[in-house]
């Protein structure tokens, strides 16, 4: 079964020593899982990672990301500037963005952008001005966008609106809000990505959630090296771990992990708007 790892950072210096190896072929051992059963018999299911998008954070690791891009046929690159990095942005950046896109084929996305309201600084006004500037630029290239949201729900949704985000479409990175404001978002057409919190025992809420969303509006995501599931927590995170999250979705909607690992797939070359690049290794 393939797997589309929507949201990584294998730009990230927890992957320095090793990043090479990982990206060069380690990403594309095949893994497999077992699976329980309505039978209660365990069946282990093959799975493989085909394709990743690399996530910029800054304009440093969106240079970096685009870079990668061209360097994997595997791999497309998302750029843009998150929340706690926009106190010193400028349209120069803006600009740079813009440049990245345009130049790079294989940029698919502004991201990741939005809101974060769990530290005081960069300030919300700061923050709704670079998020609602960085969402015009989507527009204004064609492409979607990946929404980093924490603690911010309702903000982000106005601001969503006001920018008229249902023309722009994208995902909401690591959905965890409530399935009364998943509503929201699936009004105005978004996906939502899905990583390693959907296996934690106390993400109660995600979990109703995901039970709520349409299989046809979810994404994978590892958001690696971050949010490694379960049974792997406290471990580096990367887009071999996802057949877990795969299963813990399966279990939630009734599904088998061959509907889910199938849907996810074709659901985010909808998203990012691709044809794959990589049908089997």
């Amino acid at each position: 079964m393939q797997i589309f790892d929507t949201h990584a950072h294998y730009d990230d210096r927890a992957f320095d020593e090793d990043r090479n190896a990982i990206l060069e072929g380690g990403l594309f051992e095949k893994q497999y899982l077992g699976f329980e059963t309505a039978d209660e018999n365990e069946v282990e299911k093959e799975y493989i990672v085909t394709n990743v998008a690399n996530i910029g954070c800054s304009i440093k690791s969106s240079v970096v990301s685009a870079d990668m891009a061209k360097k994997y046929d595997y791999m497309y690159a998302v750029v843009g500037v998150i929340p706690h990095h926009v106190a010193d942005m400028t349209e120069d950046d803006i600009e740079t963005l813009r440049t990245l896109a345009r130049e790079n084929e294989k940029v698919v996305a502004i991201g990741e952008i939005g809101l974060d309201y769990y530290y005081e600084e960069p300030s919300h006004e700061l923050q709704h001005r670079w998020f609602v500037r960085q969402m015009e630029l989507a527009k204004e290239l064609g492409l979607p966008i990946v929404i980093h949201s924490r603690d911010a729900a309702q903000d982000t949704v106005e601001l969503m609106k006001q920018a008229h985000a249902e023309e722009i479409g994208g995902v909401v990175h690591c959905y965890s809000y409530s399935e009364e404001m998943s509503r929201e978002f699936l009004k105005m057409g978004f996906f939502f990505g899905i990583g390693g919190v959907v296996t934690f025992k106390n993400s109660k809420k995600l979990k109703r959630a995901v039970e709520s969303i349409p299989l046809d509006r979810i994404v994978l995501e590892t958001d690696s090296p971050y949010l490694t599931p379960s049974p792997n927590r406290g471990k580096r995170n990367d887009s071999r771990y996802l057949p877990y999250v795969i299963h813990e979705i399966a279990r939630l909607k009734g599904l088998t992990p061959e509907e889910v690992a199938e849907t996810t797939y074709q659901n985010a070359l909808r998203l990012y708007n691709l044809k794959p690049v990589r049908e089997e290794l």
